[in-house]
């Protein structure tokens, strides 16, 4: 029996167990993890040192270095967070339809959990964390493979988790890690059709390409993010560089960050004289001729920096003569994450809305919104970027999908 088979026939059994976990034994295990990683925070940090020295010496860059770190305050919040999902309401058992036939037959179609969770993410630890529990509370086991960048971290938070959740009598087995982070096993895992129901990429381009040309099992594409700022002819000026500036700079290395501004050549002089005032050279630019004249350019943007997600703080910037080509720009190099256009027009609003292909579309807000939290639906394991079986946000509810349950007395056809 290989290394995955292994897992997945642990997480096979512990899915078993976990059908049958109520409410209150779940959020035992949640109350748990949390109290258990503000006790290990000290242990936390001492393992997360020995994936930041490991990244520093392979060239890493600092902004994935930051999302890579864990501090006492970053796991104060990774703890507060599962204490969010524990005060969640349960989706499972949720009766979302039904009705009694004209044959007495007692029909209800009920939220059940999607089972056994693929997920594979880069070096962000805290995605481990909000996964594993996410997938405990909506009753679905999870097998994780983090990226070898975080592999000690990951370990210390997977054995924390694991102990809290056997200390609530649930099977310590609903949550598991692949510690052997080689392509070959990755590959064995995105091909394991016999114990996973779904697999999750989350992370950037590459690695959710792999995954989608690789796995043999049902994928939920999430985390990409090349995002657009549209600034149209109707612009505020001042509400559009505001705009800009947060949806850049607050964290450019997260999927809700932009990688593209496209401004109405109406009002470019203006808005590209006030951004250049703004920045003053705070975040490299690879802009048009227009761009040129009243910013600082590194050099002209390419095709390929329009496909490109960046990550950091680098932006392209493309002068465009109409609200047609910006859509067309948008829907040709976007990833379906989160698009913006910056306008007083209704009209012009109303047709971005309708004719831009993404999960989230604002007028006149930043794209950084694009969050489970922010949106008021609680904690989410990543943005979908694809329209089957979710889209957006995935909280709770999105890891589920539903059984029909029939009653009846006697009933043949």
């Amino acid at each position: 029996m290989s290394y995955i088979d292994e897992l997945g026939t642990a997480a096979k059994k512990a899915g078993a167990a976990m059908s049958l976990a109520g409410m209150k034994q779940k959020n035992e295990a949640l109350a748990n993890i949390a109290a258990a990683l503000d006790a290990a925070a000290e242990t936390i940090i001492k393992e997360n040192k020995r994936d930041i020295e490991n990244a520093r010496a392979n060239g890493m860059s600092e902004a994935m270095i930051d999302r890579l770190t864990l501090t006492e305050a970053r796991i104060s919040g990774m703890s507060e967070g599962v204490r969010q999902v524990a005060a969640l309401k349960d989706p499972i058992g949720e009766v979302i339809g039904g009705e009694e036939l004209p044959n007495g037959l007692k029909v209800e179609k009920v939220r059940v959990p999607l089972g056994v969770i693929g997920i594979i993410f880069e070096s962000r630890p805290n995605v481990t964390v909000d996964a594993a529990v996410l997938c405990l509370k909506s009753g679905n086991v999870c097998i994780l493979r983090g990226g070898s960048d975080a592999i000690y971290s990951n370990k210390c938070l997977v054995g924390i988790m694991r102990g809290a959740i056997a200390k609530a009598g649930l099977p310590e087995d609903a949550v598991q890690l692949v510690v052997d982070t080689s392509r070959a096993v990755a590959g064995e895992l995105m091909k394991a059709d016999r114990y996973i129901d779904v697999l999750i990429p989350r992370g950037g381009g590459g690695l959710i390409r792999s995954v989608k040309q690789n796995a043999t099992i049902p994928v939920i594409q999430t985390g990409e993010g090349n995002c657009h700022v549209y600034v149209d002819r109707f612009a505020d000026i001042d509400m559009a560089v505001n705009i800009t500036d947060n949806a850049k700079t607050q964290r450019p290395s997260v999927c809700n960050a932009i990688e593209t501004v496209l401004v109405h050549k109406d009002v470019a002089e203006q808005f590209y004289t006030a951004l250049e005032k703004k920045w003053n050279g705070r975040v490299r630019i690879y802009g048009d001729e227009t761009c040129a004249k009243f910013m600082k350019t590194e050099r002209p943007a390419t095709e390929e920096d329009y496909a490109t997600e960046f990550n950091d703080y680098v932006l392209s910037v493309k002068t465009v003569n109409s609200l047609d080509e910006a859509i067309e720009h948008i829907n040709r190099y976007g990833t379906k994450h989160s698009e913006c256009i910056v306008t007083i027009n209704l009209d012009n609003a109303e047709k971005f809305r309708r004719c831009v292909d993404a999960a989230a579309v604002y007028v006149n807000a930043s794209t950084r919104f694009t969050d489970g939290f922010e949106f008021g639906l609680g904690a989410e394991i990543g943005i979908s970027t694809q329209k089957l079986h979710a889209r957006g946000p995935m909280g709770l509810r999105e890891l589920t999908t539903y059984k029909y349950l029939i009653s009846g007395n006697g009933q043949i056809r």
